[in-house]
């Protein structure tokens, strides 16, 4: 069974940071582009950062750009989301998914991703 399972989330004041942390289990994520993902209560999910394979290429949403960082450790078979800067505006339910190929211009296989982690910014 292909699993991702995320972790890291936390209340944070704004302007805080967090790690956030995707980790495979059951399949090696060496071949695949990595995306992180949110979902805000009301709110549609959306994308926030793709990693691809071999980490070269990475994008980011425009709401997180200069403020969040995606890296990945294939050796640790983990993906992270560096986030910084916090804003209220980030508070979701944070989730990873791995993409069909290594590249971030797939398509994410959401059958893989876990329960997600809870962001919550607020003073």
């Amino acid at each position: 069974q292909l699993q991702l399972v995320e972790s890291g989330g936390a209340l944070v004041h704004p302007g805080g940071s967090l790690r956030l942390s995707c980790a495979a289990s059951g399949f090696s994520l060496d071949y695949y582009a990595v995306g992180w993902f949110r979902q805000a209560p009301g709110k549609e999910r959306e994308g926030v950062s793709c990693i691809s394979s071999s980490g070269g290429s990475t994008s980011y949403a425009d709401a997180v750009k200069g403020r969040f960082t995606i890296s990945r450790d294939n050796a640790k078979n983990t993906v992270y989301l560096q986030m910084n800067s916090l804003k209220s505006e980030d508070t979701a339910v944070y989730l990873c998914a791995h993409y069909f190929g290594n590249s971030c211009q797939g398509i994410p296989d959401f059958g893989s991703r876990g329960q997600g982690t809870q962001v919550t910014v607020s003073s």
